[in-house]
């Protein structure tokens, strides 16, 4: 599958939330769900801020889109993030029914798609590598600075 302009331009506004993160000092990871052409959450990891394992930027993200459209299920919504969701952000992701997953790098330590390839809802269509050195780079620029 092709990366499509929209595909680039909306992992280009998940990589503006996931240099968000690592200003507050947070793994650089950022995401955004898109609803009938709109962006309709943003989130970035904040776990050390909110003292929460939980806050990845995908949870922070979908819990925002399910209040902005009043329904647990975002059928019909696009998640773009930055890093390959993790087993946990899986999970999330499949019971919110989200209809296509876009990421950019891989994560081969904590990507679902080693150790939970069937967490995703299997109707969702998967896109990997969209901006994939851009995303990538982020998080090592990130763990350079930090050793």
């Amino acid at each position: 599958m092709q990366n499509t302009p929209d595909d680039i331009y909306y992992m280009r506004q998940a990589l503006a939330e996931a240099k968000i993160a690592a200003e507050e000092n947070e793994v650089p990871v950022g995401a955004v769900i898109v609803c009938n052409g709109r962006i309709i959450a943003r989130g970035h990891n904040q776990t050390e801020q909110l003292n929460d394992p939980t806050a990845h930027a995908e949870m922070i993200a979908i819990t925002s889109a399910v209040n902005v459209l009043g329904g647990k299920y975002l059928t019909g919504c696009s998640l773009y993030v930055t890093v390959e969701p993790c087993i946990m952000c899986a999970g999330a992701i499949g019971w919110a029914q989200i209809s296509r997953i876009v990421y950019g790098a891989t994560d081969e330590k904590r990507g679902f798609s080693f150790f939970a390839p069937k967490a995703i809802h299997p109707k969702a269509v998967i896109q990997k590598g969209v901006l994939e050195e851009e995303c990538a780079q982020e998080m090592q620029n990130f763990f350079r600075k930090r050793r």
